[in-house]
């Protein structure tokens, strides 16, 4: 069992930048790929980056591709999102996942609550 918390959002103006992080619980966080999704009102959750077990392999989507860095510290059980030149689009609810695969799909076994980011233009 993996417990998931997600802290760091906030409320950012355009241009601005935020970092958000993700505390696992458990001893086999190494064992996990870890993927970052997002949801905003009245949309269905979307994809927005993922990193391999050791980080060797990262994938972004194409909307945060150059402004968005995923990064894991497996020493500290955590996975890191760093966001920059936020837009208001990049407004949502921000999850972090934890499964197997690093994957574009949700097919993540454990989920965190979400932490909200806002973006005022």
């Amino acid at each position: 069992q993996v417990q998931l918390v997600e802290s760091g959002g906030g409320l950012v103006q355009a241009g601005g930048s935020l970092r958000l992080s993700c505390a696992a619980s458990g001893r086999t966080f190494s064992m996990y790929a870890m993927g970052w999704f997002r949801q905003a009102p009245g949309k269905e959750r979307e994809f927005v980056t993922a990193i391999s077990q050791s980080g060797g392999y990262t994938d972004y989507a194409d909307s945060v591709k150059g402004r968005f860095t995923i990064s894991r510290d497996n020493a500290k059980n955590t996975v890191n999102l760093q966001m920059n030149s936020l837009e208001p689009e990049d407004t949502a609810l921000y999850y972090c996942a934890a499964g197997p695969w690093a994957t574009r799909d949700k097919r993540y076994n454990y989920w965190g609550q979400g932490t909200q980011v806002t973006v005022s233009s």
